[in-house]
């Protein structure tokens, strides 16, 4: 579909790709992934077209269509509602429906044969585009994505930058590319809609290339990994589990394959320096030049894996306990947020608040931090000395001030050495630390944030978001960094990965409560997932009881009565089918993601024949469920 061949790229003479190749077919399913910098969102403006390539080609099939969803998206204002913004993405459609109402509007005075037949193409050219649902599913899709029923008909214009960006990520869903481009799609989503667009995407017919931080977005949507190092596009099988440990084999080959040419060239290095002033040995000294000019010279591994080893301190202990909500409740107008609820934050509570958005999270950062004023009591305990993280403090940063000048101003009293040794923790090292904060990216300015709030010396943090921007490796930094910490912190967080390695305790606003799960976040998913199986009403108990007749009265006689008994037992034992085939499916196709069997093409072979048949068994099963129970509607109405 898009073949990527030789390219190459320069940026003022630096070279960001060079002789990169890359070939994406119909249905990949992409994670592009690399450290801040390197050329992710520059190659995905390649291939859009934006940017012109220094040299090599992307070519493309003449049927291909793109879908690009960008930063640069978050600038766009409309008069119009989100709906009808999401739904110019039906253009042919839209001017189908136009030519509809006009042809109907003409019949209304001039009827004619001729205005009859163009109505009838028109609405088949409709029908067949799918335009009588294409506002149900513009509806579905913005629904899936976070906005209530109530705001769909609100101009564009009245919602913030996240939310607008909402509305494009809508649009291009509904419009189906052949190649559906991501930059960053997490960054304005809640948990939720994250969750709903990875179960779309694993589904979307087109081939779909994503950038994200999002450790687990990438886990889940990814069929393959596309790594952007050393300008260079290298590709790996696999979600992002299977390319870390893949990474890892192919750097140990590389690795001693590069120690084992640096030996060769010491050697040979040694016996030219020997024998260069030999005259019977000239036609072998330089014949080993020869050689070494010759080599091609494999690369050291770049470890792009950062460990710290720095602890955060604070001036003082705080008391046992840190906050405490009596009976807490706000409101703004109609709208209920919080509502006599209790909470207690603890000296060593790591809390990851999460959940939707609109049920609150940013609200109760700010009722634990003081500044929003409730009904109710707010107790902080002793010695607590708080700093909070939000988004906005990268406004904050003095633009004209070097980076060690930020964090000298930032009151920790530390020295140079210890501030530079802070820095490079977060990826600011020799001379770096001089750059001035205008001219840093967002991600380098996010970092900045981070190390002035880490060593604030506060006892208590909070922060909102604090992986936005960041790449994994700054990611990891800040969990290693949150790991080592010894107070007490409550981050707001979407990204599933980190709050699962920093997180002791779960919160969630429901039914404007807060609610606490006392574990971490993995355990709070299983028991989730385990409370909802445990409601799910059971086929057995859905069924329509029949009353039962009085004790020796004989029940009135049903001709149907015996028919629908037999029918509801095939519809169980159909069920039953349909569960164990979907186990099998589940287990098999575990089996093919295992490297053994997707890298070996004979096995990988036998395994998709099997697969294919377990699917039109399921498929099979399906139907004829659906056959059995409209039989049963049919018996039950009569």
């Amino acid at each position: 579909m898009i073949a990527i061949n030789n390219l190459s790229y320069l940026i003022g003479g630096r070279a960001l790709y060079e002789n990169a190749s890359l070939h994406i077919k119909p249905k990949d399913k992409i994670g592009l992934i690399g450290l801040n910098g390197k050329g992710k969102s520059t190659i995905l403006r390649m291939i859009d077209g934006e940017f012109p390539p220094t040299s090599g080609d992307i070519s493309k099939s003449k049927d291909c269509t793109i879908g690009f969803l960008n930063q640069d998206l978050l600038s766009y204002q409309s008069e119009e509602s989100i709906l009808a913004v999401a739904m110019q993405a039906f253009g042919k459609a839209n001017e189908l429906q136009a030519t509809i109402d006009r042809i109907l509007k003409e019949m209304e005075t001039n009827y004619h044969d001729k205005l009859v037949d163009d109505l009838a193409k028109a609405q088949d050219q409709f029908e067949t585009l799918g335009g009588y649902s294409m506002q149900s599913d513009a509806e579905a899709i913005l629904e899936g994505i976070g906005f209530r029923t109530e705001d769909l008909n609100r101009p564009l214009k009245e919602f913030s930058g996240g939310w607008r960006m909402r509305v494009m990520l809508a649009k291009l869903l509904l419009e189906k590319p052949s190649l559906l481009m991501l930059d960053e799609p997490t960054n304005h989503l809640d948990l939720p809609s994250i969750q709903w667009i990875e179960n779309y995407l694993k589904t979307y017919e087109g081939a779909v290339i994503v950038v994200s931080h999002d450790r687990s977005f990438i886990d889940n949507v990814a069929t393959s990994i596309v790594e952007v190092s050393n300008q260079r596009l290298t590709q790996y099988s696999g979600n992002y589990s299977f390319y870390m440990k893949e990474k890892q084999m192919r750097e140990e080959i590389q690795k001693n394959a590069f120690e084992n040419q640096q030996q060769q060239i010491k050697q040979t290095e040694q016996f030219i320096e020997r024998f260069r002033s030999k005259a019977t040995k000239a036609r072998q000294v330089q014949s080993r030049v020869k050689s070494l000019e010759r080599m091609d010279k494999i690369e050291d591994i770049v470890d792009d894996s950062m460990v710290m080893n720095f602890k955060f301190g604070f001036k003082q202990k705080s008391g046992r306990s840190i906050i405490e909500l009596d009976n807490i409740s706000k409101a703004y107008g109609n709208l209920t947020i919080l509502k006599n609820t209790t909470a207690k934050i603890e000296r060593g509570d790591k809390i990851a608040l999460i959940g939707a958005n609109g049920k609150g999270k940013s609200t109760l950062l700010r009722v634990i931090a003081g500044t929003e004023k409730v009904t109710g009591e707010r107790k902080e305990g002793f010695n607590v000395l708080t700093t909070f993280y939000a988004q906005h403090q990268l406004e904050a940063l003095n633009v004209n001030n070097e980076i060690l000048q930020e964090l000298s101003q930032a009151g920790s009293e530390k020295s140079e050495m210890e501030l530079r040794a802070i820095l490079g923790c977060f990826l600011f090292s020799n001379e770096d630390v001089f750059k001035k904060i205008k001219v840093l990216s967002g991600g380098e300015k996010s970092r900045v944030a981070l190390a002035k709030t880490l060593i604030s010396e506060a006892n208590f943090l909070m922060m909102d978001e604090p992986t936005n921007h960041l790449d994994f490796l700054s990611v990891n930094i800040l969990i290693q960094a949150l790991q080592q910490y010894e107070g007490t912190f409550l981050i707001v967080s979407h990204d599933r990965h980190f709050i699962s390695q920093i997180a002791n305790k779960i919160w969630y606003i429901e039914d404007h409560q807060i609610k606490e799960y006392p574990g971490t976040y993995d355990e709070y998913v299983y028991w989730q997932q385990k409370k909802e199986a445990e409601q799910k009403p059971k086929v057995e108990e859905v069924k329509v009881q029949k009353e039962k007749p009085v004790q020796n009265q004989r029940p009135p006689k049903d001709p149907n009565q015996q028919e629908l008994k037999k029918l509801q037992n095939q519809l169980e034992n159909v069920e039953n089918d349909i569960e164990k085939l979907e186990v099998k499916k589940g287990k098999l196709e575990a089996e093919m993601a295992k490297p053994e069997v997707f890298g070996d093409f004979n096995k990988l072979q036998e395994k998709q024949s099997e697969y294919d048949q377990l699917t039109n068994k399921l498929e099979s099963a399906q139907s004829n469920w659906e056959k059995i129970a409209e039989m049963i509607d049919a018996i039950e109405v009569n």
